[in-house]
C-alpha cells in the first residue's frame, strides 16, 4: 500500500488569497477522489486551539456524575453531554467507545430557528469553558465559509453560492473522548460511517486511528502534518452534488496495543445549512451517465431528524 499521505496532498488555504481558482481545483480534486482533503494554514489560531485542547481535556477528567449532569434525557444529544457507549454506527453491531459534548451556535433570543435549534449548555467547569468555544466555533465558521466558496467555483457556482444556505447554519462542534481501551476490546472507538452534514472540519487527527475506506474496498490512516485540518464530504453535499463529491465511510480503529492507554481527543465541526435549506440537485451535477439520484427534494432540518433516528440519538 503506498504512503497515504503521497495521495492525499496537504493543502494550504493561504493559497486562497492569491490563486482562488487553483485552490479550488486542489481542494475540490481532493473531495472528488477521496471525499477527504488535508488543510494546512486554515485560519484557526493555534493559541486558540491549544486553549481549547486544555478545556476538553480539564471537562472529561471531571467526575462521572458530574458529567452526567449536563446530559439531556431525550435531547438527542444536540447540547450538552453524551455519555460513553451511547451512539452506535448505523448498522453496527457495537456501541461506539466514546463520549462527547456538543456546542452550538448562539442564537439571539426570539430567532426563527429557535424551535430547530436548542440553546447551548454550559458547565460550571472548567473555567473559561464557554468564552473559548464561542470564539472556537465562530473560527470554525469562517475556515468553513471559505472551503465551502472553493467548493463553489469547484462546482461552477458563484463563489459566494453557499452564504445564505449556511448562514444561522445548524452546525455542531464536537468534543470527543476515546477513553484507553483495553488490549481486547471488541468495539472500534468509532464505527464506519458517513457524516450527516455538509462538510466536517476536524482537529485532532494526528493521534493515528482515523481511516477511510477507499474506492478500491482498502482503509487507508490519515495522518495529517502537526497543527493540519482534515475536511470531509458529509452525506447533505454528497447528495446535494448528485454523488460527484462522494461522502466517504471512515472510522477511527483501536490503537495498537502499546498505545491504548493513551485517551484520544479529536474535535470535529459539522458545518450545517439553515433548517429551511432545501437540500436539492445541483443541475450541473446531472447528466446522462449521472441521472438524478434524489428527484424529491428535501429540507435540513428533515434530512438530519431523519439520520438522527437512525443512528440511536433521537428515539421514534
Amino acid at each position: 500500500m503506498s504512503n497515504i499521505l503521497a495521495e492525499i496532498p496537504a493543502l494550504s488555504l493561504a493559497d486562497q488569497q492569491s490563486d482562488p481558482e487553483g485552490f479550488a481545483q486542489a481542494f475540490g480534486q481532493s473531495f472528488q477522489r477521496f471525499g477527504f482533503a488535508v488543510v494546512r494554514d486554515h485560519g484557526v489560531p493555534q493559541d486558540l486551539i491549544d486553549r481549547a485542547w486544555t478545556m476538553t481535556k480539564a471537562f472529561f477528567d471531571l467526575p462521572e456524575d458530574e458529567k452526567r449532569s449536563y446530559f439531556v434525557e431525550g435531547g438527542g444529544g444536540a447540547r450538552g453531554y453524551t455519555p460513553f457507549k451511547t451512539e452506535i454506527a448505523k448498522g453496527a453491531s457495537h456501541v461506539d467507545l466514546k463520549e462527547f459534548w456538543h456546542i452550538g451556535r448562539q442564537l439571539a433570543a426570539g430567532h426563527r430557528f429557535e424551535a430547530n435549534m436548542s440553546p447551548n449548555i454550559w458547565p460550571e467547569r472548567p473555567e473559561g469553558f464557554r468564552e473559548t468555544f464561542i470564539e472556537l466555533f465562530a473560527a470554525f465558521d469562517t475556515a468553513g465559509d471559505k472551503l465551502l466558496s472553493a467548493i463553489a467555483r469547484y462546482l461552477g457556482l458563484d463563489p459566494s453560492w453557499f452564504d445564505p444556505a449556511v448562514k444561522d447554519g445548524n452546525s455542531v462542534l464536537r468534543l470527543l473522548h476515546y477513553p484507553p481501551v483495553a488490549a481486547d476490546a471488541p468495539e472500534v472507538r468509532a464505527g464506519a460511517h458517513e457524516d450527516i452534514n455538509l462538510i466536517t472540519l476536524l482537529l485532532g487527527a494526528e493521534e493515528a486511528g482515523l481511516e477511510l475506506l477507499d474506492r478500491d474496498g482498502q482503509w487507508l490512516p490519515l495522518k495529517p502534518p502537526e497543527g493540519a485540518m482534515v475536511v470531509n464530504v458529509g452525506d447533505m453535499l454528497q447528495r446535494l452534488t448528485n454523488h460527484v463529491l462522494p461522502s466517504t465511510t471512515h472510522r477511527v480503529v483501536n490503537p495498537p496495543a502499546e498505545r491504548r492507554g493513551n485517551s484520544r481527543y479529536s474535535m470535529p465541526f459539522f458545518l450545517h445549512p439553515a433548517p429551511d435549506f432545501l437540500i436539492q440537485t445541483l443541475p450541473s451535477t446531472i447528466t446522462a451517465e449521472n441521472p438524478n439520484r434524489y428527484p424529491e427534494p428535501i429540507s435540513a432540518h428533515d434530512y438530519l431528524h431523519q439520520r438522527l433516528v437512525e443512528i440511536g440519538l433521537i428515539k421514534k
